[in-house]
C-alpha cells in the first residue's frame, strides 16, 4: 500500500514527459523542417521566415528567423566561424547602433548528419536579446537559422530552442534553385544575413518591460529537475526489469 503514492507520482512524471513531447509541432517549408512549440506558428515575410509564439503575452519573449540563399562567394564555414568569432554592428530599422557580445565563440556542430556552424551572441539584432546563429551550406544552398530570446527569458525558451535544433533537417531537392514557386531563395550575390539582417519584426524593436523573468526563470529550472529525475526513475525502473 506504501509504494501507490510512488506510482502515482511515477505516472504523472512519465505522463508529464510525454505532454511536454507531444506539443511540438514540425515546421517545413522548400529547404528545412525543424519541430517549434505548439502555440507558435511561422509566417513569411520576404525572403525570411518568422516564427513567434501566438500567445500576446509571449509573442515578443522570443523568435526563430530562418532564411536561406544560392551559394554565393560569401557562403563558406570558415568565413561565418570568422564573422561569428567577432563582435558584430548592426543598425536596427530605428536606426538605434548595436554592437554584439560574444557569448561563445563559433564552432561546428553535427545535426542529423548535416554540419552546421554555431555561435551565440547578445545584442547582435535586437537590444537585451540573445541569439543563436546555426548556418550550413547544402550542394548550392545556405541556410541560416536564427533563435533569439530576451535575456530575462532565454532560459525559459532554452528547452525549446533544443528541441528545435536537434530536429532540424535540411530536405532542399537539387533542382530547388530551377523552381522558384519553391522559394523563395535570396541571390548569390546577397550575404546570409548573420547579425543586422533587419528581419525581427518592428514591436521587437522597442524595449521590453520585464519583471517576471525570476519566476519564469525559477519555473523552468523545477521542470528540468523533473526531466531529470524522471530520467533517473526510467533507467532505475530499466536496470529493475533486467535484474
Amino acid at each position: 500500500m506504501a509504494s501507490l503514492p510512488r506510482n502515482r507520482l511515477f505516472a504523472f512524471i512519465i505522463i508529464l514527459i510525454f505532454s511536454q513531447m507531444a506539443s511540438a509541432k514540425v515546421f517545413r517549408n522548400a529547404y528545412i523542417s525543424f519541430e517549434m512549440p505548439d502555440s507558435w506558428n511561422c509566417q513569411l515575410e520576404q525572403t525570411e521566415w518568422v516564427c513567434r509564439s501566438t500567445d500576446a503575452k509571449e509573442t515578443r519573449e522570443a523568435i526563430i528567423i530562418l532564411t536561406a540563399k544560392e551559394v554565393g562567394p560569401t557562403d563558406n564555414f570558415g568565413l561565418y566561424e570568422n564573422h561569428l568569432n567577432n563582435p558584430i554592428s548592426a543598425t536596427t530599422k530605428t536606426g538605434a547602433q548595436l554592437t554584439s557580445k560574444v557569448v561563445y565563440k563559433s564552432k561546428q556542430v553535427q545535426v542529423n548528419s548535416q554540419t552546421w556552424i554555431d555561435g551565440l551572441h547578445i545584442s547582435s539584432e535586437v537590444n537585451n536579446y540573445y541569439t543563436r546563429y546555426l548556418a550550413t551550406i547544402k550542394d548550392k544552398i545556405a541556410v541560416l537559422v536564427t533563435f533569439s530570446a530576451h535575456k530575462d527569458f532565454y532560459t525559459k525558451y532554452s528547452q525549446d530552442f533544443f528541441k528545435s535544433i536537434s530536429s532540424m533537417r535540411i530536405i532542399a531537392t537539387k533542382d530547388l534553385l530551377s523552381r522558384p514557386d519553391l522559394g523563395p531563395l535570396r541571390p548569390s550575390s546577397d550575404t546570409l544575413g548573420i547579425g543586422g539582417n533587419n528581419a525581427f519584426p518592428a514591436d521587437f524593436q522597442t524595449e521590453m518591460q520585464t519583471g517576471s523573468g525570476g519566476g519564469n526563470k525559477k519555473m523552468t529550472i523545477v521542470a528540468l529537475l523533473i526531466l531529470v529525475l524522471a530520467a533517473g526513475i526510467l533507467l532505475f525502473l530499466r536496470s529493475r526489469k533486467k535484474k
